[in-house]
């Protein structure tokens, strides 16, 4: 091993030790490993910033406005609305949706496919009755899978093709994804019908309303005024008239005193009561016992309560909220809204609410102006939860985007215009048309991606020009002997599908894709197959609430734990495991001509 080989290693090494600490943003961690690559000489300054230029970050731009297009202009809703009365089962709801979800994330990226589907989940499940923790996971799961199937479907194939195009002087196509990735779609939608019965069905996972749709009891804070009835009362009476669904988690007196209660504590006025409770239950006791709620603040232009609105809603990974606290955002001085409750995947919250850093997954009760409160939420992040009476599209503009999707994908698949520049054009034709507005289109933009790409696109290439991905793929091809080629295909999907978790799916497949190609010549087979591995590899992780963004949009909702993924997604992953490797063998041959 060379000097620059070991200090390419280290860098790479030292990028998956900080991704698991997790202490430090992925972006963040990708510019210093770009900056220690030019330091110690293995990236030339000059190339230091070609991976800002590269194709790959203009298509995942590109496609990102694409997707938050066609979200907004309404056909998914208006498709899915005959079908809402035919879902009465389970199995029904899980088919229709998760089938949908992952039809859409073959043309639109795939978390922004599940953002669409979310809200209908929680609309069927409260029709029906259906526990919403037996539909959000799947419906996750397929979007994934969903993505395999095409060129644009996500980001890993993006870059996949890239890369063979540098490798064998041709990407691949727009579907040429499509025969593996839909083999594996469809048996994995067809056990996920069946398969959801392994998820926890005795957990409550949803929020306080009837018919199963419940989630983790909120943390809110309320002050107890003289004029409450309650003055003078018991904890264990205020508990009572919540009838078991409320519980008085604290109280905190003087200011900063905070006590612990047992059920005989006496209430004073002036005390600040921390409830733990679902929104009805917590509604319920709030209107009855007096109570007033501590960060329900007077919002500016709010004349009457009619002016007002209170919604359920989910901190998505995009969110500007995540790592800060309401005062630091100043929640009700710029976006206008109001945070009365806060749910964390069941985990108490035990800080006072104003200082609670909110986290992907977080459930909020935002206290918002009616008007314009579509935009407040796209502005804060934050996805609602309960049933909507929003203009969430535009109903003149579903034509022209359908009409703009179809062109952009016949002009790819026929390749009569450059994938680069087909979604470029959409995505300016998505905002030249009003599709979306300008302001829409920016915020739609996964600008953390961006920057991760392009800086570890040239730390991933020095990894190759050092010639560390040789040296690692002779070590592979070493483990590989004595195996069949369909087994060594096999080891490169599972390494891939092992590494994702800790990585981001981009970033794993810069780093693996090279060692698959050098892997599959030490092997003297074709690294089409090899390529195609790392692809799906890349883009299944099943096992982690943390290893994609999908995964972690569904934990808050749907009441998940950390193993609860393990639990549904092992058998999904063996069956991908085993069908994606078969099917790669059968449509991308392993031996060469």
């Amino acid at each position: 091993m060379t000097l620059d080989q070991g200090l390419a290693f280290g860098i790479i090494g030292a990028v998956i030790a900080l991704l698991i600490w997790d202490k430090l943003r992925y972006d963040l961690v990708a510019m210093l490993a770009l900056l220690a690559a030019v330091a110690v000489g293995i990236v030339k300054p000059k190339d230091a910033f070609s991976g800002f230029s590269d194709d790959i970050v203009i298509i995942v731009g590109s496609a990102l406005v694409v997707s938050a297009a066609v979200g907004r202009s309404g056909i998914v809703e208006e498709v899915m609305r005959p079908l809402g009365a035919r879902m009465k089962t389970v199995p029904a709801q899980i088919i229709v949706l998760t089938g949908a979800v992952t039809l859409l994330s073959a043309v639109v990226k795939n978390i922004g496919a599940l953002a669409i589907f979310m809200p209908i989940a929680m609309q069927v499940a409260r029709r029906n009755g259906t526990k919403v923790s037996l539909l959000l996971m799947p419906m996750a799961f397929g979007s994934l899978l969903g993505g395999l199937m095409t060129l644009v479907g996500t980001s890993p194939n993006i870059i996949v093709s890239r890369l063979r195009n540098e490798m064998v002087g041709e990407p691949f196509g727009m579907f040429d994804f499509t025969p593996v990735g839909l083999t594996v779609a469809v048996a994995g939608v067809a056990f996920l019908t069946v398969g959801y019965r392994l998820l926890p069905t005795g957990r409550q996972a949803a929020s306080g309303s009837a018919g199963g749709f419940s989630i983790d009891d909120y943390t809110a804070e309320a002050l107890l005024p003289e004029k409450s009835p309650f003055v003078g009362k018991t904890v264990a009476d205020l508990e009572a008239y919540g009838e078991g669904d409320v519980t008085v988690a604290a109280i905190i007196r003087e200011r900063h005193r905070r006590f612990i209660p047992s059920g005989h504590w006496v209430l004073l006025a002036g005390d600040v009561l921390v409830l733990e409770a679902d929104t009805q239950a917590l509604g319920d006791l709030v209107k009855h016992a007096g109570l007033e709620l501590m960060h329900e603040k007077e919002l500016e232009g709010v004349q009457s309560d009619e002016d007002l609105a209170v919604l359920e809603a989910v901190v998505e990974p995009r969110s500007p909220l995540i790592g800060s606290n309401v005062e630091d955002v100043e929640l009700r001085e710029r976006y206008g809204a109001n945070l009365l409750a806060l749910s964390r995947r069941g985990r108490p919250i035990r800080q006072r609410l104003r200082r609670v850093r909110f986290q992907p997954g977080d459930l909020v009760v935002l206290q918002a102006r009616a008007a314009g409160l579509s935009d407040t939420l796209n502005e804060l992040g934050c996805l609602p939860l309960a049933e909507r009476n929003l203009s969430i599209g535009r109903r003149r503009k579903r034509r022209i985007a359908l009409a703009v999707m179809a062109v952009t994908i016949g002009l790819v698949a026929t390749s009569l215009v450059p994938v680069t520049l087909a979604f470029f054009g959409a995505a300016v034709a998505m905002t030249a048309l009003r599709v979306v507005t300008l302001k829409e289109a920016y915020e739609s933009i996964e600008w953390p991606i961006l920057v991760l790409l392009g800086a570890l696109i040239p730390v991933s290439e020095a990894l190759r020009t050092t010639g560390g991905t040789e040296l690692i793929a002779g070590w592979l091809s070493v483990a590989a002997q004595g195996l069949p080629p369909i087994g060594a295909l096999a080891m490169m999907l599972v390494a891939a599908m092992a590494v994702t978790p800790f990585l981001n799916n981009a970033a794993t497949v810069l780093v693996m894709a090279p060692i698959a190609a050098s892997l599959a010549n030490h092997l003297g087979l074709r690294p089409d197959a090899f390529l195609m591995a790392v692809a799906v590899g890349a883009g299944c992780d099943f096992l982690t609430p943390i290893g994609h963004q999908c995964n972690t949009l569904v934990m808050g909702p749907g009441g998940y734990r950390f193993s609860d993924y393990a639990r549904l997604g092992l058998p999904l992953s063996l069956i991908v495991i085993v069908l994606g490797t078969t099917a790669i063998a059968l449509f991308w041959p392993l031996m060469p001509h």
